[in-house]
């Protein structure tokens, strides 16, 4: 369009190859200052938690947090790869299929439907730890989202698997956010009917909890 006002204003050749040049510096000069290759792109690679059991896409937890980033400013894709009923064996084997699409960071959510089962805690560990060891050489940011055991399971067995996390990020020196379910988990009214799936509000809840260590992460993104 802008070109077809500067054919009308400038008719003939010389004129026109002369204004020409003048937008194509202009343009050099004051490029966009936003683009594709601003937005930082972040996988969320989890379990029914991240996918949004029983919610509208629109509710999810990827879905919540990805509005909430650009409601601050921050140009960030956040692509929802929860699955639900998934565990860190699950997680492990779909990761370099969920990576394909080329990202700069990962939410790791999961061990939730491990602890639920009551797999052992090294297995846990395992796998988690070989998660995060494939992110590693990728050179990307990485936010490791820890978990509690139900308390059926006994003292014993909670203590060791709450105290993966916080081992493994140690290990790989990453952001760490305690608990995915902290201010959420047990209350009544934030969570779906089945009393372990946040509804819509628990989410909300779930995303400004863990805002902050987002924004962490996301300040560890690799320039390319």
């Amino acid at each position: 369009m802008f070109l077809n006002f500067l054919r009308s204003r400038y008719g003939n050749a010389a004129s026109f190859v002369n204004a020409s040049l003048v937008l194509v510096a202009i343009t050099f000069l004051f490029p966009p200052t936003t683009g594709a290759a601003d937005t930082v792109r972040i996988l969320a690679l989890g379990d029914s938690l991240s996918a949004g059991y029983g919610l509208m896409r629109a509710d999810s937890f990827p879905e919540q947090l990805e509005r909430t980033l650009i409601k601050k400013g921050i140009a960030v894709k956040i692509t929802n790869a929860g699955v639900s009923g998934d565990t860190s064996a699950g997680g492990l084997s779909r990761l370099d299929w969920s990576l394909s699409e080329g990202f700069d960071g990962v939410i790791v959510e999961l061990g939730a439907n491990d602890g639920l089962r009551g797999l052992e805690p090294s297995e846990t560990l395992k796998n988690l730890d070989a998660i995060l060891a494939k992110l590693q050489q990728k050179d990307l940011a990485v936010l490791l989202t820890g978990m509690q055991a139900p308390p059926n399971l006994g003292a014993e067995y909670g203590k060791e698997f709450a105290a993966i996390f916080p081992h493994l990020a140690k290990k790989y020196d990453i952001v760490f956010y305690p608990f995915f379910l902290e201010g959420v988990a047990a209350i009544a009214e934030l969570n779906q009917e089945d009393t372990i799936h946040p509804n819509a509000e628990g989410v909300g809840v779930v995303v400004k909890n863990i805002l902050p260590y987002v924004i962490e992460m996301i300040q560890t993104v690799k320039s390319p």
